[in-house]
């Protein structure tokens, strides 16, 4: 029971956390001013960072894309007694696989970052992001906007 459990919040918790966030034109505007005030780039930095980071954020969708159309098969699944043991593995392993390619996009683009810009704007961009993470969910906590 504890598997199953483990398994089933493994894979629904993103896709209901999805479902719940505000649309994805607003995060974008919201992401793009907050990480303008918190770089501060001078005007050739940002000619430098911002294609860095929109090539970033293409890779980074398709990847997740591609992860939420192989969880379909998971998620039309009603009971995961029903499946074989190599299919919840198979499922499982393929999250590890996606967290894997995930944290290959990181230090792909990270030596980009760090390759043309300085590595204090790098790390600002690295805290901007979770900074950005902790000021999504405290605006939009429990689906309400401030």
């Amino acid at each position: 029971m504890k598997n199953l459990l483990f398994v089933a919040l493994m894979f629904l918790l993103p896709t209901t956390l999805l479902a719940q966030k505000p649309r994805g034109e607003e995060i974008e505007s919201l992401k793009i001013a907050f990480f303008t005030q918190k770089l501060d780039l001078s005007p050739e930095e940002a000619k430098i960072f911002w294609p860095i980071y929109n090539d970033m954020q293409a890779e980074q969708n398709a990847l997740r894309k591609e992860r939420m159309q192989k969880m379909i098969s998971f998620r039309k699944t009603t009971e995961i007694d029903n499946l074989t043991d190599a299919q919840v593995q198979s499922l499982i392993t393929s999250e590890f696989d996606f967290k894997q390619k995930d944290l290959n996009l990181d230090k792909k683009y990270y030596n980009k970052l760090k390759s043309v810009l300085p590595i204090k704007i790098v790390g600002k961009f690295y805290r901007a992001q979770e900074g950005f993470k902790r000021e999504l969910l405290n605006r939009f906590k429990g689906g309400q906007r401030q």
